[in-house]
């Protein structure tokens, strides 16, 4: 047994947090990463009230936290209390990857590269696609502003019209591209899904617990759709069995995750993890639930 097999007063601490944070994932993954390169140092999840994030992130400093990872929802309210901002999280208004370099919290976002990857690695084509995407969180407006170079058209949809629009004339700040801001009632929906190549969901809609929910009705889908779920847990949502059933192309979250995740462990410790020992791991976890 080596001495780095121990937790020590010199183990340096890395984290998630979230709220909730019982769905995350990551930290199996960055924890068999670090045990394969023998570093010395931990990575835990913390579950964060929101009225308590300007004191977790005064934690980060005073407990000299190395590295944070951060899920809903907090990636757009967290950057306010940071001291840098790097300047496509900037654009994008959201991070979920802080480094502490002693005291100083620098944000970026992983995000959209992980998501970027993903879409690639599976051989699926962006450029001149015409994107449905739903949602406009964190997670959305990342993904809105990585694909809008490439895409042809977007439609974000929100339950909150105004959030949808305010997304897209951001957008337009920044690229030329036909993008609209829509509600994500069931007529918009209906009308947006049928000239749709690619749908992508950013919502929480369908991650465990509520694996029976779908943030589209099936009937919308058709079989000339690539269908990218970004939630990972479960692997496969209702929306991705639906969208299978019907003769679409499918993602999960998953590889977005795995990606993301090798980007921040990269930055934190400057080492590169096994990717597929990582994505190994969280499949393994999962089937045992």
């Amino acid at each position: 047994m080596s001495r780095k097999e121990f937790i020590t007063a010199n183990t340096q601490v890395f984290c998630v947090i979230g709220y909730p944070i019982e769905h995350s994932m990551s930290s199996i993954m960055h924890n068999v990463a670090i045990n394969e390169l023998n570093l010395d140092c931990v990575y835990l999840a913390f579950k964060i009230h929101p009225k308590n994030l300007k004191f977790a992130v005064k934690g980060f400093r005073a407990f000299d936290i190395k590295g944070i990872n951060v899920t809903m929802p907090f990636k757009q309210k967290i950057m306010v209390y940071l001291d840098e901002i790097e300047p496509l999280a900037q654009r994008i208004g959201a991070i979920n990857t802080i480094k502490n370099d002693k005291g100083h919290l620098i944000g970026r976002n992983t995000d959209g590269e992980g998501a970027l990857k993903s879409i690639l690695d599976a051989g699926y084509s962006i450029s001149g696609k015409n994107i449905l995407l739903l949602g406009a969180g964190g997670g959305g407006r990342t993904l809105a502003f990585i694909l809008a170079e490439y895409a042809n058209k977007m439609v974000i949809t929100n339950r909150t019209e105004k959030k949808a629009i305010k997304l897209a004339n951001d957008i337009k700040k920044y690229y030329n591209i036909n993008v609209e801001g829509k509600s994500n009632s069931f007529n918009v929906l209906k009308d947006e899904s049928k000239g749709a190549d690619i749908l992508i969901n950013t919502t929480p809609i369908g991650m465990y617990p509520n694996i029976e929910e779908s943030p589209i009705p099936d009937k919308f889908l058709h079989d000339g759709l690539i269908v990218f779920d970004i939630v990972y847990n479960p692997l496969k949502t209702k929306l991705m069995k639906e969208a299978a059933k019907i003769g679409c192309k499918v993602l999960g979250g998953l590889d977005m995750l795995i990606n993301q995740g090798v980007l921040a462990f990269e930055w934190w410790t400057g080492k590169t993890p096994n990717n597929q020992l990582m994505k190994a791991k969280i499949m393994e976890y999962l089937r045992l639930k």
